[in-house]
């Protein structure tokens, strides 16, 4: 169950006048410090001292959301203006654009309320790039700046696959798993930073490449294994900040071996017919399942 230490510093008042409970009665107040056999409730200060209502919670997850679509739109905008101008080769910026979203947007997620509608309000933000994804991809919207900007090929109808199946898969990560899943960390750490910094490294250092499918090289793969790791660890340490999320060895151990199955599917041949941006997340939810 989603923990409440978040947000329990600035509740804490409303439920004291509603309950009319002594501070250590408080049911967001669980902080225990054992000693010996007994067990004490250790008491923290007050920090916030404006009632909080359910519209306000609200209105909160709507401002939180708005700030997240606006960040993610403005680093699209960003990496269309660097396309336009060419300040990087087209693969790579496409890249750059698949490492930096769905990460930057992770950040957003310690910051929405742990209320029910919040999943779907943070959703909100990848929930646009689908639409997005939808009307450029169909035609229907011309701007060849983005479609550059994240397509291989520069061909619109791209962005009805990968980038499609990017949106729709941290919108599902976002709404179905949410902030205290290892599971989600994982799927977007190894779909953003694993398949992204693969694909770099690969292109630079990868002469060397696997017995079983030769458009695949080692150095991709055990960077895309390292980078996926690297990247749940992170964010694994950053929700613990936030008390969303515990840090211990078997968590570490599970972000290891799930990031390592996502870079061996998407070292297979199947690669070449299954997009990445499908294999990797399925991959990640699969063994994330079995290890955490």
């Amino acid at each position: 169950m989603e923990t409440h230490l978040v947000y329990s510093s600035v509740h804490l008042c409303t439920l004291r006048s509603f309950s009319r409970l002594p501070l250590t009665s408080s049911p967001l107040r669980p902080h225990f410090a054992r000693a010996g056999r007994g067990v004490r409730l250790r008491r923290r200060p007050i920090m916030g001292m404006a009632a909080i209502s359910p519209e306000s919670t609200l209105v909160h997850d709507l401002g939180v959301s708005a700030l997240a679509s606006g960040v993610a739109l403005g680093l699209l905008r960003f990496f269309e203006e660097l396309a336009k101008r060419g300040v990087f080769e087209q693969k790579l910026n496409r890249k750059l654009v698949h490492i930096s979203v769905g990460l930057v947007f992770l950040l957003f997620w310690p910051f929405f309320s742990p209320g029910r509608y919040a999943p779907f309000f943070a959703a909100f933000a990848p929930g646009i790039n689908i639409i997005r994804m939808l009307l450029l991809g169909s035609g229907l919207w011309k701007n060849d700046a983005m479609v550059k900007s994240i397509s291989r090929f520069g061909d619109y109808r791209e962005l009805l696959k990968g980038p499609l199946y990017y949106a729709c898969t941290i919108t599902l990560a976002t709404s179905l798993l949410w902030r205290t899943s290892p599971i989600a960390i994982a799927l977007i750490c190894n779909l953003c930073a694993g398949d992204g910094v693969a694909d770099i490294v690969g292109r630079r250092f990868g002469n060397r490449k696997l017995p079983y499918n030769p458009s695949k090289s080692y150095a991709g793969t055990i960077s895309m294994v390292l980078a996926g790791f690297i990247a749940s660890i992170g964010y694994m340490h950053y929700f613990h900040l936030f008390g969303l999320m515990q840090e211990n060895w078997n968590t570490i151990l599970g972000f290891f071996l799930t990031s390592l199955a996502a870079a061996i599917v998407e070292s297979l041949p199947i690669s070449s017919d299954l997009d990445d941006n499908l294999t990797v997340p399925l991959t990640s939810f699969a063994v994330g399942n079995l290890v955490f």
